[in-house]
């Protein structure tokens, strides 16, 4: 089993999508490990987008993700991080399958609605990242329905 950390960005919740993110994963067969609400600090948004400050796009993105609460989530499952991805849809929705999270309610890069790990080492830095107090650690009732 991998772990999986999705967000929920601030158009995301302001559009009232969260339920329908957790409902995706809940459908696929996943167990939520964690979950909060919380604003971003501009400190905090900086360190989850290191990767990016090279970009011309990057300032920008730092602002958005503190202009509203975000939903911070751990998934678990068998390939949660691929297969999150595939939830998720493309980072340009545009591109993005129906059916998927973008695809289906998205049309812009800069107001993509979600964030998900696209590595297992980056699930994991991203996890340690939001949720430095832990995660809940339990055996989902219905683990033996869904795996062999």
């Amino acid at each position: 089993m991998e772990r999986t950390y999705i967000m929920i960005k601030p158009d995301g919740v302001q559009r009232g999508l969260i339920h329908k993110v957790i409902e995706r994963f809940e459908q696929r067969g996943f167990y939520l490990k964690a979950m909060k609400m919380q604003m971003v600090t501009k400190e905090h948004a900086e360190k989850h987008y290191a990767d990016l400050s090279s970009k011309p796009f990057f300032a920008g993105l730092v602002t958005y993700m503190c202009s509203g609460p975000v939903v911070c989530m751990v998934w678990e499952g068998k390939d949660v991080v691929k297969t999150g991805r595939k939830i998720i849809g493309a980072t340009n929705p545009l591109a993005s399958e129906p059916g998927s999270l973008r695809g289906d309610f998205c049309i812009e890069v800069g107001r993509n609605v979600i964030h998900g790990s696209d590595a297992v080492e980056s699930a994991q830095h991203e996890i340690g990242l939001w949720f430095p107090e832990g995660v809940c650690e339990y055996e989902h009732a219905l683990q033996k329905w869904i795996y062999e």
